[in-house]
C-alpha cells in the first residue's frame, strides 16, 4: 500500500499535465473488461474546501465505480492504456483539486534529493488548505491505482512510470505540512524515469499551468544518459545519403503508415547552376518514411515536374546548352531518387513550351502527356497529393 501511495505522492502534481484540456473519454466503450463494483469512496464527510469548494476531505465516494481490466501495454509493462480510464463520480472533484494545486503552485515548496537508486522528495505548503489538498490528493490517487481506474494521462513520462509500478520501491509519510516520499528501484531504466519525473513535478510547483502545458520526454533505455540525449535528436539520411535530413521520433503521433502513396507535384524552380530544392524535399519524404518514425515504413512516391521545375529533367548536354553550365546539377539526386524507387514524370506540354524535346530528357524520367493527366491518373490510383511550389 505504501508503494502505491508513494507513487502518487511523487506523481500527484504530474496529473496536472492534463488539466488545460482535461477531456475524458467515457470508458464504457473500451475494449477492456469493465466490472461494476461498489466504488472505492469511503462515503461523504465534510472536508475543508478552499473558498467554498467541494472540500479535500474524503468526500464523495465513487458510487458504482468502474473498474477496468488491464492489458499488457507492450514493452512498457502492464499499465493501462489511455482508453482504459473512466470519467467516474469522483472525476470532477479530483479535477478541482488539480486546478487548486496549480493555481496555488507559488505557495507550494518542493525539494528533491537524488539517490543512487532513485529520489527522496518533500512537497509541502505553509497554507493548511493547500497542505491538506496535497495529502488528500495522494489518498485518492491511491484508490485509483488499487481499482485500476486512473485519470487519463497524456504526459508520456507519467504514463511510462505508471507502466513500471511493479519495479518501484517506495516509503511514504505525511508531514505536518505535506508529504515525504522515498522512491527507489533496482532497475536502472526505472531509476532514470523516477529522477526525470521528479524534475517534471518540480517544474509544476515552480511554474504551474505553464509547465502543465508541456509533454515531458521519456528517457531512453540506454545506460549512457548523455549519449541518449545526443542520440535522440541526431539527424540522419537513411535512404538518400547526405540529403533531406530527418530525426527519429518513435513516440510522436501520426506515425508513417505502411503502404502510403505520395504524389509530389513539383513546380518550384532554381538558379541553373544550383540543385532544385524541391528535389531535396522529395529526398526528405523518403527519409521520413525510412527513419523518422518508430519503424522503417515502405512508401511509394511519384513526382510530376512541370512549371519552373520542367527543365531540371534535361540530360547534361541539353541542360548545358540551354543554360551555359558545365552539367545539370539535378541529375545526381534524381538518379538517387530513381534508384530508391521514386517514379519521375515530366509534363510533355511544359517541356515543349520551354523549347526542349522529349529525347533530351534524361533516361530515368518519363515524359507524360501533361502534368494534368499525370496528376489525375495518379490520384485515381490512390496517391495522396503533395504540392511543392517553392
Amino acid at each position: 500500500m505504501n508503494r502505491m501511495i508513494g507513487l502518487m505522492t511523487f506523481g500527484c502534481l504530474s496529473f496536472l499535465v492534463s488539466v488545460p484540456g482535461f477531456t475524458q473519454e467515457n470508458s464504457r466503450d473500451a475494449q477492456s473488461e469493465v466490472r461494476r463494483g461498489s466504488g472505492f469512496g469511503r462515503g461523504p464527510r465534510a472536508g475543508r474546501g478552499p473558498e467554498g469548494g467541494r472540500g479535500f476531505g474524503r468526500g464523495r465516494g465513487m458510487r458504482n465505480g468502474q473498474r477496468h481490466g488491464v492489458e499488457d501495454n507492450g514493452a512498457g509493462g502492464n499499465g493501462p492504456t489511455a482508453e482504459q480510464v473512466g470519467h467516474d463520480d469522483r472525476h470532477d472533484a479530483d479535477h478541482e483539486v488539480f486546478q487548486f494545486l496549480l493555481q496555488n503552485h507559488d505557495a507550494i515548496r518542493r525539494t528533491v534529493k537524488e539517490l543512487p537508486a532513485g529520489v527522496e522528495t518533500v512537497t509541502e505548503s505553509d497554507d493548511p488548505k493547500i497542505a491538506e489538498a496535497i495529502q488528500e490528493h495522494v489518498e485518492w490517487m491511491e484508490y485509483r491505482i488499487e481499482e485500476t481506474n486512473p485519470i487519463r494521462m497524456r504526459d508520456p513520462l507519467f504514463a511510462e512510470i505508471f507502466r513500471h509500478t511493479d519495479k518501484i520501491k517506495m516509503v511514504h509519510e505525511n508531514t505536518d505540512k505535506g508529504v515525504r516520499v522515498t522512491e527507489t528501484s533496482d532497475d536502472a531504466y526505472v531509476v532514470k524515469l523516477i529522477q526525470a519525473h521528479a524534475k517534471a513535478v518540480s517544474g509544476f510547483v515552480e511554474r504551474g499551468f505553464a509547465e502543465a502545458m508541456k509533454n515531458h520526454p521519456v528517457p531512453e533505455k540506454s545506460s549512457d544518459a548523455a549519449g541518449d540525449e545526443k542520440q535522440r535528436f541526431e539527424a540522419t539520411t537513411p535512404v538518400i545519403d547526405g540529403v533531406g535530413k530527418v530525426v527519429r521520433l518513435p513516440r510522436a503521433v501520426q506515425q508513417p503508415k505502411v503502404g502510403a502513396k505520395l504524389l509530389v507535384d513539383l513546380t518550384s524552380g532554381a538558379e541553373p547552376g544550383k540543385l532544385n530544392p524541391g528535389l531535396e524535399k522529395v529526398a526528405k519524404y523518403l527519409n521520413i518514411y525510412a527513419g523518422a518514425g518508430e519503424l522503417p515504413t515502405e512508401v511509394q512516391i511519384a513526382v510530376v515536374l512541370h512549371g519552373g521545375a520542367t527543365l531540371a529533367v534535361l540530360n547534361s548536354d541539353a541542360y548545358a546548352a540551354k543554360f551555359g553550365t558545365e552539367t545539370n546539377p539535378n541529375l545526381e539526386l534524381m538518379h538517387q531518387l530513381h534508384e530508391a524507387g521514386v517514379d519521375l514524370y515530366v509534363c510533355g506540354q511544359s517541356l515543349i513550351a520551354s523549347g526542349a524535346k522529349p529525347d533530351e530528357v534524361v533516361v530515368f524520367v518519363d515524359t507524360a502527356v501533361s502534368a494534368l493527366t499525370a496528376v489525375v491518373n495518379l490520384q485515381s490510383d490512390g496517391f495522396a497529393y503533395v504540392p511543392v511550389s517553392r
